[in-house]
């Protein structure tokens, strides 16, 4: 049965290269760019070929293989200290998902204990996150699921924290898949998410994949369909969550948690322990990416702004802890999060 609902994988490494489906091109085209070159795999995730918090993890540490393969070619005496540059260009290609950071430190600590040939050890070590990645989030999906009454109403989300954000299953639709699955939800709806329609391009995509039911809405509808009582669960994803409990995710998230708090439907937050980040102690302190105001002056190459109209386009909201059900990450479920509960759960 899981198979059927978890098919998709946007992620994989083939003959020294790593391979990425372009979810740029989603879902007219169903397109893989072939990486050999770190530069290249920090523009990928630089230009939004791949994002979500755990797949942007996944794919830096195959881009710390790819380096390594250069370095060592280059100079196998010196490739450690060389490589550092490749591991400094990598961490600029984005800031606000903390798995990104925790994925090269892993590599890091394994490049600094390493002596010979460094490849085929790198490489296992990018299989693990990978592998552990999945994993995680089928516990997730278990986790989460059992937050979900029978017989619920439907549920929402907001942006892509599927299998295309992670390695595979997804985070906050592994939990939608898993309750599909157990037969607590019929019908998702899916935001649009602008100005990027991760939802509408993405979300609407993976669930049509694999057979579960889906309607997409303009993120202004949101407030509607809770009013008319049809949701029971906004349940999102996270690029960070800080040591209580504050989260950041995709702009607009804070909104639908404040509307959701008002018509008393619950918010779910379903992220690996990778992306709670216990050195910022709260959502005011994450750095929030700034991208170009052209993506919200245009649409699709054509510009659909008034000329000499300015656009702000930042990429993440903070929801605080406060509106937040529950946290479910692969060590367990968090319930009204703080700071001692995050704790407590990380520990």
């Amino acid at each position: 049965m899981t198979q059927i609902h978890d098919t998709i994988r946007a992620i994989r490494w083939q003959d020294n290269a790593l391979y990425l489906l372009d979810q740029r091109l989603l879902p007219a085209t169903h397109t893989e760019l072939k990486l050999q070159t770190v530069e290249a795999v920090a523009d990928a995730i630089k230009q939004m070929v791949v994002r979500g918090a755990p797949a942007i993890g996944i794919t830096a540490a195959y881009g710390v293989v790819l380096a390594a393969m250069h370095q060592y070619q280059q100079d196998a005496n010196h490739w450690q200290q060389n490589i550092q540059a490749d591991l400094k260009c990598l961490a600029e290609s984005r800031p606000t998902a903390v798995n990104l950071f925790w994925a090269l430190k892993r590599m890091e600590n394994l490049i600094a204990q390493l002596e010979g040939e460094p490849v085929a050890p790198l490489k296992a070590e990018a299989d693990k996150i990978f592998a552990e990645d999945i994993q995680a989030n089928y516990a997730m999906g278990k986790l989460g699921a059992s937050l979900i009454a029978e017989n619920s109403k439907a549920v929402l989300t907001h942006c892509n924290a599927g299998s295309l954000a992670t390695g595979g299953f997804g985070t906050a639709i592994g939990v939608i898949r898993q309750a599909y699955m157990d037969g607590k939800i019929s019908q998702v709806y899916a935001d649009e998410t602008r100005p990027w329609m991760q939802g509408a391009r993405l979300t609407a995509w993976e669930l049509v994949q694999d057979k579960i039911p889906v309607t997409l809405q303009v993120e202004g509808a949101a407030g509607q369909l809770m009013q008319q009582g049809k949701i029971s669960w906004v349940i999102v994803g996270s690029d960070r969550i800080a040591a209580n409990g504050d989260v950041a995710n995709k702009i607009g998230t804070y909104n639908l948690a404040v509307l959701a708090r008002y018509h008393g439907v619950k918010v779910m937050v379903v992220a690996p322990t990778s992306t709670v980040d216990m050195a910022i102690q709260k959502g005011a302190d994450i750095p929030i990416e700034q991208r170009s105001e052209d993506e919200v002056l245009n649409y699709a190459g054509q510009r659909i702004a008034a000329e000499g109209a300015s656009a702000r386009n930042p990429a993440f909201d903070i929801t605080p802890a406060d509106l937040v059900d529950a946290i479910v990450t692969e060590k367990g479920i968090v319930e009204k999060p703080d700071l001692e509960k995050m704790r407590q759960m990380m520990s």
